[in-house]
């Protein structure tokens, strides 16, 4: 007896998507979309597009006239679609950066950023009744995740967010830039005295990632009650996150707004809000 193919045929009317960036191969976003379509049963698929950042507007634009319903953009190309959207999201323009592009059926480019929107989802999912406005925010970090997340907590009215990044300058760049009174620069590495009335802890850096520097903070002076949270996935307990859950404080790993930031692109291009599960966590870990 011939055994049955387990795949799917596409039809000549099946939506397109993918990621492009440079490198690709990393990316979990075809496995992770790849899972919700065969969930949904959707007649699509979502591809890895590796394209040189030379050639970015013209594979951009190709995506659009091949019928593509739109594009999940990845580094170092963030930045490079801004000015290639006809029309961006509040977020994405205050971002100052586009994650998922959208191609309207008229044409037009649409520019989104949903990075912050993973974070914070993920922050509901993972620990449910989090208030934001419960005391302040550390966010560790002043680059592009940073700014998402900052534009995030600020929507969700934090009412202070303390920044400190290895180069202090970063820092007041951006707290200059976004010009909220809510915003203060520390020093970096934090004192104790800085996390001692602190509600949530984030880190936005590539410190304690697999094959990068370890993130040396001093917890001792933040309340066990605080929440701990770190961007990173890989590993998916940290050092911070260890260290954290060793003295008590409540965690959330980083997969979760990996998973969540591709809910809005997946509802806009198939037409589903997928959901996040436990069986989609474990599939996108999992090595095969």
């Amino acid at each position: 007896m011939t055994a049955r193919i387990p795949y799917r045929t596409l039809s000549g009317t099946s939506r397109l998507a993918g990621v492009m960036g440079w490198p690709v191969s990393h990316s979990k976003s075809p496995r992770l979309h790849g899972y919700w379509l065969a969930k949904y049963g959707i007649d699509g698929s979502y591809m890895p597009l590796p394209v040189e950042p030379e050639n970015f507007q013209a594979a951009l634009m190709s995506l659009r006239n091949l019928g593509f319903s739109g594009v999940n953009v990845t580094i170092p190309q963030k930045e490079m679609a801004m000015p290639e959207c006809d029309e961006l999201s509040d977020r994405a323009r205050r971002i100052g950066a586009v994650n998922t592009v959208t191609f309207a059926k008229d044409g037009r480019l649409l520019g989104d950023n949903t990075d912050g929107f993973g974070f914070i989802e993920n922050l509901r999912q993972e620990a449910p009744g989090i208030d934001f406005t419960s005391g302040p925010a550390v966010v560790l970090g002043a680059g592009g995740a940073s700014r998402a997340i900052l534009v995030a907590l600020l929507d969700e009215e934090s009412p202070e967010i303390r920044i400190a990044n290895r180069t202090r300058k970063r820092a007041e760049d951006v707290t200059r830039e976004f010009n909220d009174p809510r915003l203060k620069v520390i020093d970096w590495p934090v004192s104790p005295e800085a996390l001692s009335d602190v509600a949530l802890l984030v880190n936005t850096t590539s410190l304690g990632m697999v094959g990068q520097p370890k993130l040396d903070i001093d917890l001792d002076g933040l309340p066990t009650s605080a929440l701990v949270t770190d961007i990173v996935y890989a590993p998916l307990v940290t050092d911070l996150l260890a260290q954290a859950r060793e003295r008590g404080n409540p965690i959330v790993d980083g997969l979760g707004m990996l998973l969540h930031q591709a809910r809005p692109g997946f509802h806009r291009w198939f037409g589903i809000d997928p959901e996040v599960t436990q069986e989609l966590r474990d599939f996108v870990l999992s090595p095969d």
